[in-house]
């Protein structure tokens, strides 16, 4: 009787814990959603739209950082660079930029025949890219650039530049991610990038 009796409570008690730990989980659940409603309430009302009326002028400042690719990454693990990119809006949801800055990729050290270390000369290139940004929501767009690169190291090169990219935006800062391809005489590289830029109307 008494086994009876205490698989019985012992029954009765695991079903509490689980209904007690099913509550919690749904309490949980619903604050989490309440959460995110918040946050995309709060994203969409009190977040105005970056995206200027047609011909309105604006230029923002950024800073960014980024992972060397392709041939470049046996001589470079880190690119730090500034830019300053021209806006112009065609419309409401397009518009027009012009990039330009400079890219510095930070050289590895290497370790010579006597067992010192020493630090190349690092790689900069000079941007200079048009493009476009198109919004297909208030805040979020994709972009694309195109243009010439200068090597301001080593062999000096002029490289081509494409570069596609998406980002966030509003009227006063830019946060973007892209990939920058940088080819030319045999070389192919590029840097996988963030960008924060701040932003002001002209």
């Amino acid at each position: 009787m008494a086994k009876y009796l205490f698989n019985g409570v012992y029954i009765h008690m695991t079903i509490y814990l689980l209904t007690k730990e099913f509550t919690a989980m749904k309490n949980r659940s619903k604050i989490m959603a309440i959460a995110i409603a918040a946050l995309a309430i709060f994203f969409t009302t009190n977040v105005k739209a970056q995206t200027t009326p047609p011909s309105a002028w604006r230029l923002g400042i950024g800073v960014e950082g980024g992972i060397p690719t392709g041939n470049i990454h046996s001589f470079s693990n880190f690119e730090l660079g500034g830019t300053a990119r021209l806006q112009y809006g065609l419309n409401k949801n397009l518009a027009l930029t012009l990039t330009s800055g400079y890219y510095n990729f930070f050289a590895k050290k290497i370790t010579n025949i006597d067992g010192t270390t020493t630090r190349p000369k690092a790689q900069g290139l000079v941007p200079v890219k048009l493009g476009a940004k198109a919004f297909f929501t208030p805040n979020i767009y994709v972009g694309a650039e195109a243009g010439a690169g200068f090597e301001t190291s080593y062999a000096n090169n002029t490289k081509l530049l494409l570069s596609p990219g998406i980002g966030y935006a509003t009227k006063s800062w830019d946060v973007g991610v892209r990939y920058e391809n940088i080819s030319g005489q045999g070389d192919n590289y590029g840097t996988v990038a963030l960008r924060v830029a701040y932003g002001f109307e002209l």
